[in-house]
C-alpha cells in the first residue's frame, strides 16, 4: 500500500507540472494572437544613407563540416551589404581535411575583394562559445551576425535585420528558422513541426510581452557592446546561446524577434544526428536552469510574470522527464485504479488532466493554420502530424530525460556537434557520412524494452477490471508504443 501511495503521489505531481506547462503555453498563445493584431513601429537605421550604415562582422563557427563548407562560404559571399562595412570570420576549430580546403576557398573569396579571414585555434577550449569569444577579440564590427554551417541566409538578410539596432536598447535581433528539407522524411517533418511551434508561438508569445526569449545560436545578430556588457561568451553549459541571452536580458537589454525574416537551414535526416542535437539542447536547458534560476528570481528589474515565464522557459526540457514519469507509472496506475474501488473519485479528478493534450493541440493548431492555411484538408493533415509528433516526442523522452538529469546534476560533457549532410532533395542520401557515430547507444536497448513495456500496457487494457477491460489509457499506451518503436527501430537501421 505504501508503494501504491508513492506511485500515486509521483504520478500526480508529474501530471500537475505538465498541466502548468500547458497553461503557460496557452498564455503564450493569447500573447501570440494579440501580437498578430498589433504591429508596433520600430526606429530603424536608414541604410540608404551611407552615414547610417554600421560595420558588421559575420561569424561562422565551424567544426569538421566537409559536406557543407563550400555551400556555406559561397552563400555568405553573396550577402548584399557594402563591402567596406562588412567583415567575415570563419572560426574554424576543425581537425580534419576541411582545414586546408576551407583555407583555399577563403583565399579565393579574399582575392575577390571580400574582407574574410580564416581563424583557427590550437585547442577547442569552450567549444563554440570559445570560438565566438576568440573571434570577438579582433572583430571590427559594431554588430556580430552568427550563422552555423548549415544555414543559408538570403542576400538581403543584413538589410532586413541591422536597421532595428537604431533602438539603442536592442542587444539582439533574432530571425526565424526555415527548413531546406522539411519533407525529406517523417523525422524531418516532426522536427520542423516542433521548431515551427518554438519560432512562432513561443518566441512571438514571449517577445511581444517583454518576457525573456533566447538567441537561438544562429541566424541572429548581437550588438557587440551587449555581448561584452553581459559578460561575454561562456562555455560552461552546452547551450551557450541560452546562457548569454539570459545574462543580457538580466542586464536589461531588449531582444527583437523577426518572425517574417526566414533563414533556411538543414534538419538532421538520420536519428543519431537528431539524438546528439536533442541531447545537447535538453541538457543545456537544464544546465541553464541550474545556472540562472536564482539570478532570475532575485532580479529586481523584471516582473513576476516574466520571472515565471523565464523559469518555465528554462524548464522546457524538464517536461520530457515528467512525460517519462507519467508514461512509466501509467501502467501501475491502471492496476491500482482497478484494484482499489475507493480511489475512483481521485481517478475522475486525474482524468481532467487530459485537457493538457487538448491545450497543446489547440495551441499548435493556431500556429499551424497561420503558417500553412486553414480548412478541413489542412486540419486533417495537421491532426495526423500532431499525433505523429506527440508519439515520437514521447519516444525520445528516455533519451532526453537522461540529458536533463545530467544537466540538473551538473555532470559535464563535451559539446557534440550535429553532423551536417547537405541534403535538400528527397533523392539525396545520408549514407556514407563520415561524421556519423558508428556505435549504438545503450539507451537504444532500454527504448526497445520500453516499447515492449507499453505493448504490455495495451494488453493490460483488455484484462484489468471486472467489466471487460479498461481502455482509458489505451490511446496513450498506443502512442508510446509507436513512439518508442519508431525511435528504437530507426536507431538500429541508421547503423547500416
Amino acid at each position: 500500500m505504501i508503494l501504491n501511495t508513492v506511485i500515486i503521489i509521483i504520478y500526480s505531481a508529474a501530471l500537475l507540472l505538465i498541466f502548468m506547462y500547458a497553461l503557460a503555453q496557452l498564455n503564450l498563445l493569447f500573447n501570440y494572437i494579440s501580437a498578430q493584431k498589433k504591429q508596433t513601429a520600430s526606429p530603424k537605421f536608414n541604410l540608404d544613407n551611407p552615414d547610417e550604415i554600421p560595420f558588421v562582422t559575420i561569424q561562422l563557427p565551424v567544426f569538421n563540416e566537409l559536406y557543407v563548407m563550400e555551400r556555406l562560404l559561397t552563400n555568405i559571399a553573396l550577402i548584399d551589404y557594402p563591402k567596406d562595412k562588412l567583415e567575415i570570420q570563419v572560426l574554424d576549430d576543425s581537425t580534419d581535411e576541411t582545414v586546408s580546403t576551407t583555407a583555399t576557398r577563403v583565399k579565393e573569396l579574399k582575392d575577390t575583394g571580400l574582407d574574410i579571414s580564416h581563424i583557427t585555434r590550437t585547442n577547442r577550449k569552450g567549444f563554440k562559445a570559445g570560438a565566438l569569444k576568440e573571434g570577438l577579440k579582433i572583430a571590427k564590427g559594431e554588430y556580430i551576425a552568427i550563422f552555423d554551417a548549415d544555414f543559408l541566409p538570403q542576400k538581403d538578410w543584413l538589410k532586413r535585420t541591422i536597421p532595428y539596432f537604431k533602438d539603442e536598447h536592442i542587444g539582439v535581433v533574432q530571425t526565424r528558422w526555415a527548413h531546406l528539407n522539411r519533407n525529406y522524411s517523417i523525422l524531418t517533418k516532426i522536427q520542423a513541426f516542433a521548431l515551427d511551434a518554438h519560432f512562432t508561438l513561443e518566441q512571438v508569445g514571449r517577445n511581444s510581452k517583454g518576457h525573456f526569449i533566447n538567441f537561438n545560436g544562429t541566424a541572429g545578430v548581437w550588438r557587440k557592446t551587449c555581448i561584452l556588457d553581459a559578460g561575454n561568451w561562456e562555455g560552461d553549459t552546452l547551450t551557450e546561446d541560452l546562457d548569454l541571452s539570459y545574462r543580457a536580458q538580466l542586464k536589461n537589454w531588449k531582444f527583437k524577434y523577426l518572425k517574417d525574416v526566414e533563414t533556411p537551414a538543414e534538419l538532421p535526416v538520420v536519428i543519431s544526428a537528431a539524438r546528439s542535437q536533442q541531447f545537447r539542447w535538453n541538457k543545456g536547458g537544464a544546465e541553464n536552469f541550474r545556472k540562472m534560476m536564482w539570478r532570475v528570481l532575485k532580479s529586481k528589474t523584471i516582473s513576476k510574470k516574466t520571472k515565471l515565464h523565464g523559469l518555465l522557459h528554462l524548464l522546457n526540457s524538464t517536461m520530457f522527464l515528467n512525460v517519462l514519469i507519467v508514461a512509466v507509472l501509467s501502467i501501475p496506475m491502471l492496476y491500482i485504479k482497478n484494484e482499489y474501488a475507493h480511489l475512483k473519485p481521485y481517478f475522475y479528478v486525474m482524468s481532467f488532466f487530459v485537457v493538457s493534450t487538448v491545450i497543446f493541440f489547440i495551441c499548435y493548431w493556431v500556429m499551424y493554420k497561420n503558417s500553412y492555411g486553414k480548412g478541413l484538408k489542412s486540419f486533417v493533415k495537421y491532426t495526423a502530424l500532431f499525433f505523429t509528433f506527440f508519439s515520437i516526442a514521447m519516444g525520445f523522452s528516455l533519451h532526453n530525460s537522461i540529458a536533463v538529469i545530467e544537466g540538473h546534476m551538473g555532470k559535464r560533457s563535451d559539446f557534440v556537434r550535429t553532423p551536417k549532410f547537405n541534403i535538400s532533395a528527397l533523392t539525396d542520401t545520408w549514407k556514407g557520412n563520415k561524421y556519423l557515430k558508428k556505435n549504438l547507444s545503450i539507451h537504444v536497448v532500454f527504448e526497445g524494452i520500453l516499447m515492449l513495456y507499453f505493448g504490455f500496457g495495451m494488453y493490460s487494457a483488455f484484462v484489468v477490471g471486472d467489466q471487460g477491460g479498461d481502455f482509458g489509457l489505451f490511446p496513450f499506451h498506443l502512442m508510446l508504443f509507436l513512439g518508442f518503436g519508431f525511435v528504437f527501430f530507426k536507431s538500429l537501421t541508421s547503423k547500416v
